[in-house]
């Protein structure tokens, strides 16, 4: 009996015909490779959304590459945002809300990506979740499936895809990668994103994109928000010397997607 019954749990954790797939498109290579993949192995039979939640404080050249990469599958790419903030704008947020995070992650994505996943929800029924975790991401997917969805598809890590791999694909396919690669930043995330704290993050910020750094560093100040870590303490932007630096920004899992998750602390730069 207890064979039997945890056959019948596999089997309700295994996609079915008819099942709808939701891939959270975060502009990145990876989600896109993950979208990609999601096609290739269930678009026959299952439906397959992919939903972006467009954040104002990205580069906008990830909107230039949400629609190539769209062409590029021929698949509509849906984009989706929380109607209490019509503006989706982190800045917004953190104005609103008097900080810029929290000890349980940054307002930004619990309302810009989580409520906004939720409306969205609310009108498309979806069985499965699909993130661009990578083959060298296991551990964070494991984690992230422990705590908080047990229903998400692992689609890079089973073809055992890197991000570099996703990247090359990407080139291959004459699909320009989103700009910010170009300018040494790991991800396609909002410049200036406030769940990093390392001072080699915020000194790029501060060489390549000086006015947003200095957006940050004021508002930052403003809400007592000390964002860069440095010398074993958390200090203001405005107290970071320019020539600090942390670990190589490759060694960063930061992500943004629908749900909010820092590195763990031996992860952290």
């Amino acid at each position: 009996m207890a064979g039997a019954q945890a056959q019948e749990a596999e089997q309700v954790r295994t996609p079915q015909i008819g099942d709808t797939i939701a891939v959270w498109f975060s502009n990145g290579a990876a989600s896109a490779i993950a979208w990609q993949e999601t096609l290739k192995k269930y678009g026959a039979l299952l439906d397959v959304y992919a939903v972006n939640n467009p954040v104002a404080e990205e580069d906008p050249d990830n909107l230039r590459f949400g629609r190539d990469v769209a062409a590029w599958l021929g698949e509509p790419l849906i984009e989706w945002t929380n109607p209490k903030y019509p503006s989706g704008s982190a800045v917004d947020v953190w104005s609103k809300r008097g900080a810029m995070n929290f000890p349980h992650g940054a307002p930004c994505t619990v309302h810009l990506k989580k409520e906004a996943r939720r409306d969205f929800e609310k009108s498309h029924h979806v069985d499965w979740h699909v993130l661009g975790f990578t083959a060298e991401e296991k551990n964070r997917h494991d984690r992230f499936v422990l705590t908080e969805r047990s229903n998400v598809l692992p689609v890079l890590i089973d073809a055992g895809l890197s991000k570099q791999d996703c990247l090359d694909r990407l080139v291959a396919a004459g699909v320009a990668p989103p700009r910010v690669y170009a300018e040494g930043y790991p991800n396609a995330n909002c410049i200036g994103c406030v769940k990093a704290t390392s001072p080699t993050y915020w000194n790029l910020v501060r060489k390549t994109r000086p006015e947003i750094f200095a957006e940050r560093a004021a508002q930052s100040r403003a809400l007592g928000a000390r964002l860069a870590r440095y010398k074993g303490e958390r200090v203001f932007l405005d107290e970071l010397p320019a020539d600090a630096v942390g670990r190589p920004l490759k060694s960063m899992t930061i992500e943004c997607g629908i749900f909010c998750e820092e590195p763990a602390e031996k992860d952290k730069p």
